[in-house]
């Protein structure tokens, strides 16, 4: 019986070719961009998953509060926390901690060097934890004593080559010494979708080893509730409740951090709070994240368009086979006379329905392979070749089932219902309340269009006015060069970088040279608390610190609000500071004239504030302006920005490189143009919107198919009245205003609905950025404009062809 149902189904989409293209193509790519973002969401919701036991693992946060303000949020905390929660907490099984290690690696048999940034100082609990899986080596002594690094394959291959390197030495600088390394291990590459990349591990005894040799005998790695640059990670015991633990943090804080006297006596507090190992990637975006992490409200955002997409789709069909009731009437009229019961036919048209998605689906699912690595590139994503997880295949069959199923009920209940005597005497006409019906599902899928669009508008203008603001600093013609890290004495490196700086300043096209240990466009990790002299002793407040030397000011173009630059003609400036204007305001003086008399602590240093710079942008527009304090340290060699009025920047990057190479044999040439390198900030954005405004575009034209089908089976029913019409004398304009205008109100109503939805969604979303644009009325206007005027495109045709034809024939055939 099901057989034959599917057998006239396919019959019935071969008689209505037109109709039936229509509506599969429609749903096609409303089921191609369904199952494309179901892929994205499934690999954004991936990370860090792959672990064993990622549900029992969390990190630790760190919150401070300064006059009982929220001053931070970092991902990263204290070393002694962790060690001190499996002491004290029995539902912790195991910890482990990371901190960056950013070495310069040398294999000096083969010559092989390189700058490795993506590696951590780690306990060896870390290799278990994070599922780290050696290839070579024993996970149990593998970073067990000091001197030891694990490398990826990658990295293995790019110093060994094809020799086996267990056993074997690399050189590493870094951190104020040199040593040399034991391979200890050689791990699989670390899986793209986690929340770190890991090239190398070194042993977290080396580190304190490393303190101890440059006079630190206080075992910071372990004892320290101050320094805050460790990743610390809490495994619990199998059926822990991380909420549970959380609550006792607060009790842990006040016993081993805030009953400090320092913190007590200038009003400073600590919190923590524990995120779960998978959550990282989507939901924590604090300070010193280990990389750029995602956008949880982003994928959630497009998570639901997907929905609206496919309900669009859905929605043209439910329109569109009502509106053929009329057509079918007296089908269902004679196949009842014959014997058919409402069963059967209700299950006759769900089987109609179901083929139709069913070979929309199939199209659906070809494209999507095709299409999958080109959306990947556009959105910037690893996820590889299109592939969903069985969670997420069994969701969307069952979505699609469902949608399936509620798209063809309601029209095959309609069709069903028909009473045959009425229909086969001609009585029949279409009901009221079939046809509030569509043109509530028109209203439905133009306000959502109209959203689509108008969002599609903001996020656009956002992205412009972040990457066109005045950042209040110079960042056009640099070259930033990594620094030099094979020179580890002052002295010595001093009589180097002069003559290279020199060097570089005799070449024509090159401006300045400045070196400094951050550069715009990076976030400063360096802070301290500071106290302001002769005030209130409550104001210790946290300042970003950046070091520079004195051409930094000047090569940037940076405004001092007040005061000077740092200057080799004052010698007291060693004990000097510059202050921006946030970190005066925050330290309380009346003015940044003021500050020019003003003293601060930092450390065990008295320090006088000779200059206020004017705010500037030291991050992207999306981050607010952080309070600044900037010291004189001509010493710097983190970054070096090579300022140049050349328009050959390849030639100006060969001329620096040979006086890098005379200057700094040891050490490898990297180098970046930072302009591009500070946009790169907003690429996320910049995708989002990108992907936004196609995904926006495909729903206008799922919507158009549904409108185009609905005003061309209008035209058709309306035939007789088009043809009196003209022989009485109407035009083809009034004719086209006739066809066009219900469709029109429509359309004019669903903008009444949309322009405040779209508002409430594209406000909450601009919340996000420090620094946003005002939401203007014409962006709604533009946005209801195209949406009416698409519309009007799309069903004036259709008016306009009728209104062309021959009324004689017309009305001949009717």
């Amino acid at each position: 019986m099901f057989r034959n149902h599917l057998r006239l189904a396919w019959r019935g989409l071969l008689k209505r070719k037109g109709y039936s293209a229509l509506n599969i193509f429609g749903l096609a790519i409303g089921i191609t961009c369904c199952l494309l973002i179901f892929h994205y969401v499934a690999f954004e919701r991936s990370y860090d998953t792959f672990q064993p036991n990622a549900k029992r693992i969390v990190r630790v946060r760190l919150d401070n509060y300064q006059q009982g303000k929220l001053a931070w949020q970092s991902a990263t905390s204290y070393p002694a926390i962790a060690p001190t929660m499996k002491k004290e907490f029995p539902e912790v099984e195991q910890f482990g901690r990371l901190i960056d290690a950013d070495l310069l690696l040398t294999n000096p048999e083969k010559n092989v060097k390189f700058n490795e940034l993506k590696g951590y100082y780690a306990d060896p609990s870390m290799i278990g934890m994070l599922d780290v899986r050696l290839l070579k080596g024993n996970p149990a002594t593998a970073l067990d004593g000091p001197d030891k690094i694990m490398l990826s394959q990658s990295m293995a291959r790019k110093y060994f080559g094809d020799q086996d390197p267990l056993g074997k030495h690399l050189r590493a600088q870094g951190d104020g010494v040199t040593e040399n390394y034991e391979v200890t291990g050689v791990f699989k590459d670390y899986p793209v979708n986690s929340h770190l990349i890991l090239n190398h591990l070194v042993s977290y005894s080396t580190l304190g080893k490393i303190l101890r040799a440059q006079g630190d005998s206080s075992n910071p790695t372990e004892m320290a509730w101050g320094w805050y640059d460790y990743y610390d990670y809490i495994q619990l015991k199998p059926g822990a409740d991380y909420k549970a633990l959380e609550a006792k943090l607060p009790a842990f804080c006040n016993r081993h951090i805030n009953n400090d006297e320092w913190r007590i006596k200038n009003n400073v507090h600590s919190e923590l709070y524990l995120i779960p190992l998978s959550d990282i990637h989507l939901y924590s975006n604090y300070n010193q994240e280990a990389e750029v992490n995602g956008n949880g409200k982003a994928v959630g955002f497009l998570f639901l368009i997907a929905f609206l997409i496919i309900s669009i789709a859905w929605i043209n069909y439910t329109n569109l086979a009502t509106a053929r009731s009329l057509e079918r009437a007296r089908e269902v009229g004679l196949r009842k006379v014959l014997g058919a019961v409402r069963a059967d036919l209700i299950i006759q048209f769900l089987a109609e329905s179901l083929l139709l998605n069913t070979l929309a689906l199939a199209l659906a699912a070809i494209a999507a392979e095709l299409v999958a690595p080109a959306f990947n590139t556009l959105i910037g994503s690893d996820a590889g070749p299109f592939h969903l997880p069985l969670d997420y295949t069994l969701g969307f069959a069952a979505i699609f089932l469902l949608g399936s199923l509620l798209s063809g009920i309601y029209p095959a209940f309609i069709l069903s219902g028909y009473h045959p005597i009425t229909v086969l005497k001609g009585l029949f006409k279409n009901s009221t309340r079939g046809l509030i019906l569509r043109k509530s599902l028109i209203i439905g899928q133009f306000a959502v269009s109209v959203i689509l669009i108008t969002g599609t508008i903001l996020v656009y203008q956002q992205v412009q006015y972040m990457r066109h603001q005045q950042l209040g600093a110079n960042i056009n013609q640099t070259l930033v060069l990594g620094g030099a890290s094979s020179i580890q004495q002052d002295s010595v490196y001093k009589t180097i970088f002069q003559p290279f700086k020199n060097t570089l300043l005799q070449q024509s096209g090159i401006q300045s040279v400045t070196a400094s240990s951050n550069v715009m466009g990076q976030e400063i990790y360096w802070t301290n608390g500071i106290n302001r002299i002769g005030a209130n002793t409550k104001t210790a407040v946290t300042l970003y610190i950046l070091g520079i030397d004195y051409d930094f000011i000047p090569s940037y173009s940076l405004k001092l609000a007040a005061g000077r630059n740092f200057s080799q003609q004052f010698p007291t400036d060693a004990k000097a500071a510059l202050l921006n204007e946030k970190a005066a305001t925050l330290l309380g003086f009346a003015s940044t004239a003021d500050a020019l008399q003003g003293k601060i602590k930092w450390g065990g240093d008295t320090l006088h504030i000779v200059g206020v710079l004017a705010d500037y942008h030291q991050q992207g527009l999306r981050n607010a302006i952080n309070p600044m304090l900037i010291l004189p340290r001509p010493e710097n060699r983190n970054y070096y920005s090579i300022k140049f009025t050349s328009d050959n920047p390849h030639e100006t990057i060969a001329t620096v490189k040979k006086a890098w190479d005379h200057y700094f044999p040891q050490d490898p040439f990297n180098y970046y143009f930072l302009d591009e390198n500070f946009n790169q900030q907003y690429k996320a954005d910049t995708r989002f919107g990108t992907v936004f405004g196609l995904f926006s575009t495909l729903a206008i034209i799922i919507a158009c198919f549904g409108l185009l089908g609905l005003s061309a089976y209008n035209v058709l029913q309306r035939t007789r009245e088009i043809g009196i019409r003209k022989v009485l004398g109407a035009t083809e304009q009034s004719l086209v205003f006739l066809l066009s205008k219900e469709f029109l109100w429509l359309v004019l109503l669903s903008l009444v609905i949309a322009i405040p939805l779209s508002w409430y969604v594209m406000y909450s979303w601009l919340q996000d950025y420090a620094y946003r644009i005002t939401i203007q009325w014409w962006v709604f206007a533009l946005g209801g404009s195209l949406a009416l005027a698409i519309a009007l495109l799309t069903v004036g045709l259709q008016a306009f062809r009728a209104s062309l034809a021959n009324p004689i024939k017309s009305l001949r055939t009717e």
